[in-house]
């Protein structure tokens, strides 16, 4: 679980729980801190516990037809989000990349690899101008590259969503190339931070794609 801070003496915390696994975390974090209540939020469900702790449930893609099963609300999104739906997921930063295909918080397709583009320089001048130039090719290349990685692991698969990560400017234009035309106008799932791609990262990226992301906000101390 990621900490960070939210506001004035607040900590929000970030936690992806499976389908199976959210409607026991809703239990115990009302044994943490106390009766909660569902308030309506435009960004997904919120629970308000009696200790003023609050944790806002966004469900990993929308309804479109197909909204989960149960009778309660966190049962139905413990459905919705336990539905296998196929993401093809794109993870790039300047250090190397990773591609692949994933349902049900598995990878099933994918490939990874790294190239390098160069930091920003604080040279000035003629030098700063050729540094520039060179990074700018660098970026080009990688993107290029990766939406030619993409595409062929990505063929095949009736890739529903998208799913981005990584540095958001690298990974926006490696989707824009026209080697992924087709998947362009996919829906794009939340975005995810993660660190340079490799195996184990795009492992966890998929079941994060594939979680409840709660934000759990503590009350002003």
């Amino acid at each position: 679980m990621e900490t960070r801070p939210s506001g004035p003496n607040e900590k929000q915390r970030t936690a992806f729980i499976s389908g199976a696994r959210l409607p026991g975390w809703v239990e115990r974090f009302a044994a943490s801190h106390g009766a909660i209540m569902e308030e309506p939020d435009d960004g997904g469900t919120l629970l308000r516990a009696a200790d003023g702790t609050t944790a806002l449930l966004q469900a990993p893609w929308p309804v479109d037809g197909r909204p989960g099963r149960g009778t309660t609300t966190v049962e139905r999104l413990a459905s919705l989000a336990s539905q296998e739906r196929p993401l093809g997921i794109i993870l790039v930063r300047r250090g190397g990349y990773a591609v692949g295909v994933a349902s049900g918080g598995k990878v099933s397709a994918s490939k990874t690899g790294s190239r390098y583009v160069q930091s920003r320089s604080a040279a000035g001048g003629s030098s700063q101008q050729r540094f520039a130039r060179r990074r700018e090719n660098q970026a080009n290349a990688l993107t290029e590259a990766v939406a030619g990685y993409a595409a062929g692991v990505f063929v095949g698969h009736a890739i529903e969503y998208v799913v981005l990560g990584g540095d958001a400017a690298l990974s926006a234009s490696v989707l824009e190339d026209a080697a992924l035309k087709q998947y362009a106008s996919r829906k794009r799932l939340a975005f995810l931070a993660v660190a340079d791609p490799n195996a184990t990262v795009l492992r966890k990226a998929a079941a994060d794609a594939c979680a409840v992301r709660i934000q759990v906000t503590d009350p002003p101390r």
